[in-house]
């Protein structure tokens, strides 16, 4: 059973997400915040294993929360919610611990499913959502000022799998491609995760970016 906190400052929403959690037997939901700090004390409480996180709350906002529930339990799980003018707080929610990035209005099916990617340690974002990412990144520091330790150790498959986690591929859609089993995707992007010091698949497609760019200017 998937344990889940929703925190957001619009009860409809909290509402609505509820009755859709709800509707997946695997899924519980532990406990609404309205807003972060709240968000903080119900993630300490409860112990879920994701937290469906606003970003735009009053008083402590989505991406303080994020990073004192990261700084208190580092293996929580923080789902950020964002909507297509939120691009401003995408990047420091990543550098706060976000764990992964949902379009307030994905499908509700969608949804379902990045809960169940995110207890199993697989990031969920939307590829439009890590292409905003990218973007922000790059835009940020130019890829030959940034080079990142270990690119020189990836193998030719290793830097194949890179790309596709930068392409927002999920392990199962890298391993169809590759012809290749989900565990042995794992090991890669594992393996890619200790070389390049990168701690989560988001800050890989990053790197994915930053390498693409600095291959077509080099």
């Amino acid at each position: 059973m998937i344990r889940v906190l929703l925190a957001d400052d619009q009860k409809l929403v909290r509402v609505g997400l509820r009755m859709l959690c709800e509707s997946d037997p695997g899924i519980e939901v532990v406990g609404e915040a309205g807003d972060g700090r709240e968000a903080v004390r119900m993630a300490a409480e409860s112990l879920p294993d994701v937290i469906l996180m606003d970003l735009r709350m009053p008083g402590v906002d989505g991406i303080t929360a994020t990073e004192r529930i990261m700084a208190a339990r580092p293996s929580s799980k923080v789902v950020v919610l964002t909507t297509f003018d939120d691009d401003d707080h995408l990047y420091p929610a990543l550098a706060a611990g976000a764990f992964g990035f949902l379009v307030k209005d994905s499908p509700p099916a969608d949804l379902l499913a990045a809960l169940h990617r995110a207890a199993g340690g697989e990031p969920p974002f939307g590829q439009a959502v890590l292409r905003r990412l990218v973007e922000q990144a790059v835009r940020a520091r130019e890829p030959r000022t940034d080079p990142a330790p270990g690119l020189s150790e990836l193998s030719p498959r290793e830097r194949e799998v890179l790309a596709m986690v930068g392409a927002g591929l999920s392990n199962r859609e890298i391993a169809e491609r590759m012809y290749l089993g989900v565990s042995t995707v794992k090991t890669y992007v594992a393996s890619l995760m200790r070389k390049t010091g990168a701690p989560n698949r988001i800050r890989l497609a990053v790197l994915a970016a930053r390498v693409s760019g600095a291959e077509q200017v080099a």
